[in-house]
Formats: structure tokens, C-alpha cells, sequence
């Protein structure tokens, strides 16, 4: 299938000036509501001309890392973080990297283990009502006989992001939305054909009492018990996959 792809520019003017003020923004010269120089200053300090700068405005906008407000006080600002937008960003990373095979499913399990388990011990202590009771909802919902698989996953991802936001540690919460939103969903894929259900739920409300029961090394013991749990599914389903090659 034949793509068609915008012609190459070897050298761009206006991509070298976004990345020079996305560069100011990350080494902190910048800071969050700060106003950047008009247009024409920029285009003065840059050597070049303002619709060249009006591309470069454009292309750090797209990246949400500025913003325009009109009027009398209005100008070009610097945003401050967004924490879906970088939420997506991370995730969406993460999906690229599985699409192109850099994580195996052992890394992948090892990485949410670990840093799931930091985050299960800071739960206990930190935990809200809502986060049991959006646990305890989930739970609900995986009881039923009648729910697709599809779901049942949804389900689980959901489960265990209330188990992270249990932390109340919004940069845990950051870096494990990547693993639960992007690199979770493969596990799932690869295991549910081979997983039991009830074994899942029994982990889930195993965690959640000890959540209830503020008892950390519970809470640890369920958690632990259901990550080897799904390790173990996954050597069942490579294995299972190996043979199918093999015939």
C-alpha cells in the first residue's frame, strides 16, 4: 500500500526554533505562565522572518507546550504540565515500544511487580474510601458469569490503577499509568486464554481486605501471590505457543 508522505526537508528553520524554545522550557529558563517575546522581537533575535516564527509558535502549540490568549494582557505563554497529555504521552510511547518488540513479556512483568508492590505499600497507609470502593466496584463487576473477556480485562486495568492512585504519589501514579494503561493490556492478551478467572478475583478481594485491614504485609502477600500467578500464565501461554509453532 503506497503512503503518501509529505517531501523531506533537509533543513527547517522553524523545527530548529521550536526546538530551541521547547529546550528553554525543559531546562527550566522558562518557567510555566511565563510570556515569550512577541513575534517580531523573536524573529529579530532568530534572524528571521515572522512568518517563520508564527510556524515554530504553531509547532510548540501542537506539542501543548504553549498557549495564546488575545486582548490587552494576551500574548504567547508557557503551559504549565497536564497531566493527561502527559499520561497519554507516556502511554503512548510505551505502545510504540511493545508494537516494535523492545519489551518481552518477563520485563514487562517483572517492571509492574516491583513498582506495583511500592506502590501497594503506600496504599495502605494512604488510601481514600473512594479508592476501596472503586476497587470493590471492579470486583463487583468481575464476578458476573456473563462478562466478555474483553471486559473482564478492562476491568482488571481498572482495579489496579485505583490500587496505584491508592498511593497518593502523583509521580508513582505518572510512570504506572504507562504500565497499567499500555503494558498491562498485553499481558491480558496473551494470558486470558489461559488464566482462571476466580483466581484473579480471589487476589483482587485478598488485596482489598488487606487494604481495608491497613495490613501492609497482606496486602504485599496478595499482590506478590497474583503477579507470580500471572508469570506463571505466562510461560504456560508461550509454551502452548511454542508447541502450536513446532506442529
Amino acid at each position: 500500500m503506497a503512503i503518501d508522505f509529505e517531501p523531506l526537508q533537509t533543513k527547517s528553520l522553524a523545527r530548529q526554533i521550536a526546538e530551541r524554545i521547547r529546550q528553554s522550557i525543559v531546562e527550566g529558563q522558562l518557567g510555566a505562565d511565563d510570556r515569550l517575546p512577541g513575534e517580531a522581537q523573536l524573529a529579530q533575535q532568530f534572524g528571521v522572518s515572522r512568518p517563520t516564527i508564527r510556524e515554530a509558535l504553531k509547532r510548540l502549540a501542537a506539542q501543548h507546550l504553549i498557549r495564546s490568549r488575545r486582548g490587552p494582557s494576551g500574548g504567547t505563554f508557557v503551559n504549565r504540565p497536564n497531566e493527561q497529555q502527559l499520561r497519554d504521552s507516556l502511554t503512548g510511547a510505551a505502545i510504540v515500544a511493545v508494537s516494535m518488540g523492545e519489551f518481552d513479556s518477563g520485563e514487562i512483568a517483572e517492571a509492574r511487580r516491583e513498582l506495583e508492590l511500592l506502590c501497594c505499600r503506600l496504599a495502605v497507609a494512604r488510601h481514600t474510601p473512594e479508592d476501596l470502593a472503586a476497587m470493590a466496584a471492579e470486583i463487583e463487576k468481575q464476578c458476573d458469569p456473563q462478562l466478555s473477556d474483553e471486559d473482564f480485562c478492562a476491568s482488571d486495568v481498572r482495579f489496579h490503577r485505583a490500587l496505584v492512585d491508592a498511593s497518593g504519589n502523583k509521580v508513582l501514579q505518572l510512570v504506572m499509568f504507562s504500565v497499567i494503561e499500555a503494558l498491562q493490556p498485553v499481558i491480558n492478551m496473551v494470558i486470558f486464554r489461559f488464566r482462571e478467572r476466580a483466581q484473579i478475583v480471589d487476589y483482587h478481594q485478598r488485596i482489598l481486605d488487606a487494604l481495608r485491614a491497613r495490613d501492609a504485609a497482606a496486602a504485599a502477600d496478595a499482590l506478590s501471590g497474583q503477579m507470580r500467578y500471572l508469570e506463571q500464565q505466562i510461560d504456560v501461554a508461550q509454551q502452548w505457543r511454542r508447541e502450536r509453532s513446532a506442529d
